[in-house]
């Protein structure tokens, strides 16, 4: 018999965090997350996205055993400023058992059906800044931290219960030894030279956050014409720059301004903390956080997370400003694989920008969506 549970206290969220840990446990490519920052994500006197949003925890149990969880989410900034009338859901995990995830689902409509909302999708975050998609490709890959990872039965459930493909993802990867400087070399050069333009370095974190509202301002402008774009609000970018940027080597964030020192483009890459983290395995204490800053510090694998560009800037290679500036960072540091976020497969523009590197699909994802 399956029964389902809405997690309300410290020890049920607790619950919900910990499920993977037990259903992944011989997993050699899930990477968990740090039991300790989940639980602060999930909380509502912690993180802003709750003043715009609502989540609703879901476990599951069959006969007495937790089998599997989901999180209901309704943001409420999609659905007045854009009147997208979205059930969104996401931290979808469950044993094979279709009986299991018919019912999280179930669960997940009805609180859709309560609010008038026309359809679900997921797997997604509350933000374009969370995790997003199922793997349908690519197990045999550790998924980095910026990710879900998840078996591959997973999608038959989606099908089995009507779901249908909403949105297609990929993730790239490149070895750093592509990254030719001549392809970007004096183009950089012309382009500073033409719109007056200069690159940005920093050494400390405090130089970074002078800019970072910039930043999050440049995010909203430059992807705002992505489907499903949520705008970040002043309130998450405060709560964004603690939780990301402080965390962020400094020489990892470029950003390119203009002759008035305005923003034009900007880039985050971040070490691979996929192997420290499996180390770590949710605990930043007693180990945990040597694992994490020794990779901070020593990592041949590198992960593009952000990159954006001011549309009037748009077409006319700021990115490669943006990456000779990575290739002068990275060159003497034995960079050997460049990894990319999952990217919307329809997404033109941004596949135009690494094309000289020859990236290799190495997994693919799938949101799904089914009508209320």
């Amino acid at each position: 018999m399956i029964t389902t549970k809405i997690a309300t206290t410290k020890k049920d969220l607790k619950t919900f965090v910990k499920f993977p840990f037990s259903l992944y446990r011989d997993s050699k490519y899930w990477v968990p997350p740090i039991i300790n920052q989940e639980l602060a994500t999930f909380n509502k006197d912690k993180n802003p996205i709750f003043k715009d949003a609502e989540a609703t925890f879901i476990l599951a149990y069959k006969d007495g055993k937790l089998v599997g969880r989901v999180a209901a989410i309704i943001n409420w900034l999609e659905i007045k400023n854009q009147n997208q009338l979205k059930m969104r859901f996401g931290w979808f995990d469950f044993i094979d058992d279709l009986e299991v995830s018919k019912a999280l689902l179930n669960e997940v409509e009805n609180i859709g059906k309560k609010h008038n909302l026309e359809y679900t999708e997921g797997p997604v975050g509350f933000s374009n800044l969370d995790k997003v998609g199922v793997i349908t490709e690519g197990f045999d890959r550790i998924a980095p931290m910026i990710t879900w990872y998840n078996f591959p039965y997973y999608a038959k459930h989606y099908e089995a219960y009507g779901y249908s493909v909403e949105k297609n993802y990929v993730e790239n990867h490149f070895p750093f030894k592509n990254v030719k400087p001549e392809f970007f070399k004096k183009a950089q050069d012309l382009i500073k030279r033409r719109y007056n333009l200069r690159a940005l370095q920093f050494t400390k974190t405090s130089e970074v956050m002078k800019y970072a509202d910039k930043m999050f301002d440049l995010f909203n402008l430059s992807y705002s014409s992505l489907s499903s774009f949520v705008e970040i609000t002043d309130i998450q970018k405060e709560y964004f720059k603690k939780k990301f940027i402080s965390f962020v080597n400094p020489e990892y964030i470029k950003f390119v301004v203009d002759k008035d020192d305005e923003l034009v483009g900007f880039a985050i890459v971040m070490p691979s903390f996929a192997n420290a983290l499996q180390k770590a395995n949710g605990k930043l204490f007693p180990f945990g956080f040597k694992h994490i800053l020794n990779a901070k510090k020593k990592n041949k694998d590198i992960i593009f997370y952000l990159i954006g560009v001011h549309p009037d800037y748009q077409n006319k290679g700021v990115h490669a400003v943006i990456f000779n500036e990575y290739y002068e960072t990275f060159k003497d540091m034995g960079m050997e694989t460049c990894y990319r976020t999952p990217e919307l497969e329809d997404n033109e523009a941004i596949h135009r920008i690494w094309k000289h590197f020859f990236p290799v699909i190495y997994r693919r994802r799938k949101t799904f969506r089914k009508p209320l």
